[in-house]
């Protein structure tokens, strides 16, 4: 093998280590926070031993900090996906509203990180938060903006503040899935069963559909095409539960 190709194959196991080493944190993190987290564990989880952990990462701070970044990363491209796509601003609105569902169910290690760092943010801890929103969620939101001005000036959208329509079509979500424990007390179903959250997320986009638009024929069009053309991601239900045991256990 020549030196190129040693040196290339070198590489990629080190790239392979170091994805495996991120994994491993994400969960580790994502479960029981910055200060609850054992290096030990993701070790044990990534299959190396402590010293390559720190070798890779210097500290459980830094870490930390590349988790975040990488799982923030994630979202940025997926929305500006989103945002950038060939499409009227209405069906963007639609498209976003859904993606933030799907990625609250799909992407259940991301929200826990970022309630994490909210926390933080409420207790006067120093976080990373700020630096997140100045990297990925300033630039999002001002593209956010931006589409429901050009969608409200075409006729498309009803008139309303731009803020009030993702505070009201993502504060939705967010609140079906912080209220989980109290649907599953007064609901005659599971609110986490698959058939369940299918309908829901269904039924989300076809009320903003008629919501948001000034031709509601148009809007319902719409909702109809986005939820045939989007699949539902896969997720697990058990975390949230899980979750939450690991909250009350720290």
């Amino acid at each position: 093998m020549s030196e190129n190709a040693q040196n290339r194959t070198q590489a990629e196991r080190a790239d392979q280590t170091r994805t495996r080493i991120l994994d491993a944190a994400t969960t580790e993190f994502s479960m029981y926070g910055l200060a609850g987290a054992r290096t030990e564990r993701i070790a044990e989880t990534a299959g190396v031993n402590k010293a390559l952990l720190y070798y890779y990462f210097e500290s459980k701070e830094k870490l930390y900090e590349v988790v975040l970044d990488r799982a923030a990363a994630g979202i940025r491209d997926r929305s500006m996906a989103t945002l950038l796509r060939p499409a009227s601003a209405g069906e963007r609105v639609l498209r976003m509203a859904l993606d933030h569902f799907d990625r609250i169910l799909g992407q259940q290690e991301f929200q826990s990180l970022m309630q994490q760092e909210m926390m933080r943010v409420h207790k006067g801890e120093s976080g990373a938060l700020p630096i997140l929103v100045k990297r990925v969620f300033a630039p999002l939101q001002a593209m956010f903006e931006s589409m429901v001005r050009e969608g409200v000036k075409s006729g498309e959208l009803i008139q309303s503040g731009w803020l009030q329509i993702p505070l009201a079509a993502f504060g939705a979500n967010v609140f079906y899935f912080l209220s989980a424990p109290v649907w599953r007390l007064v609901l005659d179903f599971d609110p986490f069963a698959p058939e369940v959250l299918a309908e829901r997320r269904k039924s989300l986009v076809e009320f903003w559909g008629q919501a948001l638009f000034i031709d509601r024929a148009h809007g319902a069009e719409l909702a109809a095409k986005i939820v045939a053309d989007t699949p539902m991601p896969e997720f697990r239900t058990d975390l949230f539960m899980l979750r939450g045991t690991n909250e009350r256990a720290k």
